[in-house]
Parts: C-alpha cells; sequence; structure tokens
C-alpha cells in the first residue's frame, strides 16, 4: 500500500489556499472558487463542512455570502489541513492509531523506522502553511517575455 494524499486532500488546500489570495474582508461564493479551481461545487461542499467545524473557515449565507478564513493563513499549516481532512498521515497501519496495537512491535525490526518516516512526514507538513503556498511565485524569480 503506497501513501496517498487523496484528491480531497488536494483540493482541501486548494481552497484555503484560494481564499487566502482572496480579501480577507469579503466572504466568497463556494462557486468562484469552483470556477477558478475547476472542481465541482458539490464536491468542495463536503470539504468545506469539514473547515467550518474545524474552525478554518467562517461561512455566511444569503446575499453577499460564502465563505472566508477564519485563521491567518500563516498559521494554518499543511499538516493540520491534510490531517483534518484524510486523518492520519502514518505510512503504515501499525502508527495510525494513539498507540501501536501491533502484536509485533516489540519484536518489530522496521518499527522505529517507519516511527522516524511518520515523523518526518508531520515535521514536514507542519513546516509549510497555507500561506508559505500562496506566496510561492511572488518572490520575483521569473518573468515572462
Amino acid at each position: 500500500m503506497a501513501m496517498k494524499v487523496s484528491t480531497k486532500g488536494r483540493y482541501a488546500l486548494r481552497v484555503l489556499i484560494d481564499l487566502s489570495e482572496q480579501d480577507h474582508d469579503q466572504f466568497v461564493p463556494l462557486r468562484r472558487i469552483a470556477e477558478r479551481q475547476n472542481i465541482s461545487e458539490k464536491y468542495l461542499e463536503s470539504i468545506i463542512v469539514v473547515f467550518s467545524k474545524a474552525g478554518y473557515v467562517i461561512g455566511h449565507r444569503g446575499k453577499g455570502g460564502g465563505y472566508k478564513l477564519a485563521k491567518d493563513p500563516d498559521v494554518i499549516t499543511v499538516g493540520e489541513v491534510l490531517r483534518c481532512v484524510e486523518g492520519s498521515l502514518a505510512p503504515v497501519a501499525c502508527l495510525d492509531g494513539e498507540h501501536n496495537t501491533c502484536e509485533r512491535a516489540a519484536e518489530c525490526k522496521t518499527l522505529s523506522m517507519w516511527e522516524d518516516f511518520y515523523k518526518m512526514i508531520n515535521e514536514y507538513f507542519d513546516s509549510i502553511t497555507i500561506g508559505d503556498l500562496s506566496n510561492r511565485g511572488d518572490e520575483g524569480d521569473f518573468y515572462m517575455i
């Protein structure tokens, strides 16, 4: 089994990046995000519900309604977003829960390797914020002719 971030995880990041690039005082209609990101509005609804419950976005119904970030994009990490929509980022099943319940854990010669890898995954994704991703390409290190 390969560890892969699902479509939902990838789209979730795109939604938050999109919202971070909009006027933070304005509510953005989900339809507009769906159009910009070329993602089904129905699919985005399932993601935005998770974000609303987790406190990442604020929703407003009616005229002028939509969604906006509830937190500064510079404090929302990729790791917390992926764990929110994907659950665990564990590379092996025995690390999925809070405690390793594998009956072979005591004699497993690969367990420490998987634990180290899992730690690296979390540290890496926790070191990148939505703000970082939103600002990529803004460094002026490219130009068009």
